[in-house]
């Protein structure tokens, strides 16, 4: 079982945020600054990574630059909170520029989703830390971001995240799709990356654990193969429970037309087909994904799903 060891602390007021391209670069230079004057406006200072500027197609500069950059930010003094620019692609080019030595001895807290995934993961499970599943630089900024998600990151930042995870608070419906209750470490982000991580010296552990997965733009039938390998890898077979965020865009009815087999089923029938026979508890629909609101979530930490009541809680601060 991975659980977390190590923990940054609470962003105190007036902190400094480390901002790192770690995959995707910018598009345009309006989106950084409204990143970095939405932290000022609240009394904090944003600090940006040597590389942040650094713009080479889909990704943010060379794989050494943006894990160099990572490093960076965890080595300086001044920084409390480690948050990627944004997601997209190419995070895990980065891990293997990664020194983990250092990153577990000046514990903070890195803050990011989707693509980051990737290094959600190879952080827990190198350098034991606990992470935040949230919105990056140009997301704090962007003026479609929610109240609701801006709120709730800074609170998991300076609190640490404990109690229950809240609902969408337009549509507050969540769907337990098997029953029951159970209290483990909370692991997981973005299907897709979380994929990427097979047969790597960081793949995913799941062992005892809460499997926490969204993702976006996947079909039913990508969803399906993915859990069908998970579970021939023998990844789910001692899983304590799994909480599935916001699948946005992923039923058939999102996607271009194919061929009839592909729109034969929802992304529903594939969480129950897939899932329930597990027999733990599972839950689907908290805000947690490339939806309206993100409830910015901590990783690694001990969290308890009850399914019965449909809740997702969070037993310690991933920040001390």
């Amino acid at each position: 079982m991975i659980r977390a060891t190590r923990f940054g602390k609470p962003l105190p007021d007036g902190g400094t945020i480390g901002a790192a391209a770690a995959a995707s670069p910018y598009d345009s230079r309006s989106d950084v600054l409204r990143g970095i004057e939405w932290w000022e406006a609240r009394g904090y200072r944003v600090k940006l990574a040597p590389g942040a500027w650094e713009r080479d197609d889909y990704v943010a500069g060379s794989a050494e630059q943006r894990g160099a950059d990572i490093n960076v930010l965890f080595a300086d003094p001044e920084v409390d909170v480690v948050q990627a620019l944004q997601g997209g692609f190419g995070s895990a080019q980065a891990i293997p520029y990664l020194d983990f030595d250092l990153i577990a001895a000046n514990p903070k807290p890195l803050v990011g989703y989707s693509d980051i995934t990737a290094l959600h993961v190879a952080l827990l499970q190198k350098a034991g830390l606990a992470t935040i599943y949230g919105n990056g630089l140009l997301g704090v900024g962007a003026a479609e971001t929610t109240l609701f998600t801006k709120d709730r990151l800074l609170d998991v930042l300076r609190r640490g995240g404990k109690g229950e995870v809240p609902r969408d608070p337009d549509d507050p419906w969540v769907r337990a799709i098997h029953g029951g209750r159970v209290t483990a470490p909370l692991v997981g982000g973005c299907l897709w990356l979380l994929m990427q991580t097979m047969g790597t010296p960081w793949e995913i552990d799941l062992d005892g654990a809460i499997f926490f997965f969204e993702d976006t733009h996947s079909p039913p039938y990508q969803v399906d193969g993915q859990l069908v390998q998970l579970t021939h890898a023998g990844k789910l077979d001692n899983v304590a429970g799994v909480v599935v965020g916001q699948m946005e865009k992923s039923d058939w009815g999102d996607l271009r037309p194919v061929s009839d087999w592909a729109r034969s089923r929802s992304i529903e029938d594939v969480l129950e087909e897939r899932l329930e026979p597990l027999g733990v508890p599972v839950i689907y629909g908290l805000p947690l994904g490339h939806t309206k609101h993100l409830a910015a979530l901590p990783l690694g930490v001990t969290c308890t799903l009850d399914a019965d009541a449909r809740m997702l809680t969070v037993d310690e601060p991933a920040l001390r």
